[in-house]
C-alpha cells in the first residue's frame, strides 16, 4: 500500500508539474509578440472565408507569425467556456499591428476590422461602364453573375428590372475579396433607399408617375450638367417642357439610343432617327433612366426650380445659357454652338 501512494503521488506531482507547465508554455505562447514575416505583402494577413480558428492559426505558423499555432487554437476553443461567448474568426485582410501579442491579433482577428478599398461608381456612368470599372479593381473578386448588366439584375433577384441607372453613384468601402455581385447589391440597395427617401420628400404636382420616372428624369439632369447649381434649373426646364406638352429634346437619350455605334458626333440624321430613347421624336420620358446618379440629381428632379426657361444650350464651359423663347434659344445656339 505504502509503494502504490507513493506511486500515486508521484504521478500527482508530475501531473501537476505538467499541467503547470503546459500553463506556462500557453500563456507564455499567447503573450509572445508576433513576428513580421517576409512572406506577407505590406504586412497584411489574409483571412479566406470559411476559414475555423485552426486553419488561421496553422496559416499564421506557416507564414512565420507565431510559432506555437496549437496554443492559439485551444485559445480560441476555451474563449466561450470562460467569456460565454462564442469566438468567430472574420474573413478580411488585415494589416498586423506592431509589437502586438498573439493574443491581442486573435482579439483583432474576431473585430473584423479588416483592411478596406475603396471604388468609385462615377456620377453619369451607364451600367456597363460600372461593371467594367468593377472588372478593373483587382481587390474585387469578378464572378460569372456579373458579366452583363442584365444578368446582374436576375443575381439580385430583379430579373424584370431594366438594370441601366439602378446602382446609386457613390464611394464604397469593402474587405478585400467582395464580390463584384456583392457590391452591386450594395450599390443598387442604396440606390432604392436614396430615392424613397427623396421621393418622399418630393414637391407637389410633380408631373411623375411614381419614383421609377423621377429616377428617369435624374439620370436625364446627371447627363446634361456636372454643375451642381444648375442641376434644380435644368430640372425646372424639363419639368415645364413635361407640363406644356413639349417634347424633351435633350441629346443625352439620343445619344444613349444610338448605343455602342456612338462616334462622338451626334448629326441631324441621329436627331430623326426613331429609337425609344429619341426625346426629339417621342413625347415624354424614356423607357429607363440613361445613367446611374447621385443624390443630387434625384434631390433635383424631386424639387426642380421654378423657372420661366423652356430651353438651353452649352456655353462650352460646362455651365448653360437659359432661354425662355425659342427665338432667344436660336440665337444663344448660334453664339455658343456655332460661334456665330
Amino acid at each position: 500500500m505504502a509503494r502504490f501512494l507513493t506511486f500515486l503521488f508521484v504521478c500527482i506531482v508530475i501531473a501537476a508539474a505538467a499541467l503547470g507547465y503546459g500553463y506556462y508554455d500557453y500563456r507564455s505562447a499567447m503573450q509572445s509578440f508576433i513576428k513580421p514575416s517576409v512572406a506577407l505583402q505590406d504586412n497584411l494577413f489574409a483571412v479566406k472565408p470559411g476559414w475555423s480558428a485552426k486553419r488561421t492559426a496553422n496559416e499564421l505558423a506557416a507564414q512565420d507569425i507565431i510559432e506555437k499555432p496549437h496554443w492559439l487554437y485551444l485559445h480560441a476553443r476555451l474563449q466561450p467556456h470562460l467569456t460565454g461567448k462564442a469566438v468567430s474568426i472574420k474573413s478580411g485582410e488585415y494589416e498586423l499591428p506592431e509589437q502586438a501579442t498573439v493574443e491581442e491579433l486573435f482579439e483583432l482577428l474576431q473585430t473584423g476590422q479588416s483592411k478596406q478599398y475603396t471604388h468609385t461608381v462615377i456620377e453619369g456612368f451607364t451600367s456597363r461602364q460600372v461593371v467594367s470599372g468593377l472588372a478593373d479593381n483587382v481587390s474585387l473578386t469578378t464572378t460569372d453573375a456579373a458579366a452583363d448588366p442584365a444578368s446582374i439584375m436576375a443575381a439580385l433577384g430583379k430579373p424584370d428590372l431594366h438594370p441601366e441607372g439602378q446602382f446609386f453613384a457613390d464611394t464604397y468601402s469593402f474587405p478585400r475579396d467582395t464580390t463584384d455581385l456583392d457590391f452591386l447589391k450594395r450599390a443598387h440597395q442604396r440606390l432604392v433607399q436614396v430615392l424613397e427617401e427623396e421621393w418622399q420628400k418630393r414637391d407637389p404636382d410633380l408631373p411623375y408617375k411614381n419614383s421609377y420616372e423621377a429616377l428617369i428624369m435624374a439620370s436625364i439632369i446627371e447627363k446634361e450638367t456636372a454643375v451642381s447649381a444648375e442641376r434644380p434649373k435644368i430640372a425646372g426646364v424639363f419639368v415645364s417642357r413635361m407640363r406644356k406638352g413639349m417634347r424633351l429634346q435633350t441629346d443625352p437619350t439620343v445619344i444613349y439610343g444610338i448605343g455602342d455605334s456612338y462616334d462622338g458626333n451626334i448629326r441631324r440624321s441621329d436627331l430623326r432617327r426613331d429609337t425609344p430613347y429619341n426625346t426629339y421624336t417621342r413625347g415624354g420620358l424614356p423607357p429607363t433612366p440613361i445613367a446611374n446618379v447621385g443624390r443630387e440629381a434625384i434631390h433635383a428632379a424631386l424639387h426642380p426650380e421654378n423657372t420661366t426657361a423652356l430651353y438651353f444650350v452649352s456655353k462650352g464651359d460646362g455651365t448653360h445659357y437659359f432661354s425662355e423663347t425659342n427665338e432667344e434659344h436660336n440665337a444663344a445656339v448660334r453664339k455658343y454652338q456655332l460661334k456665330q
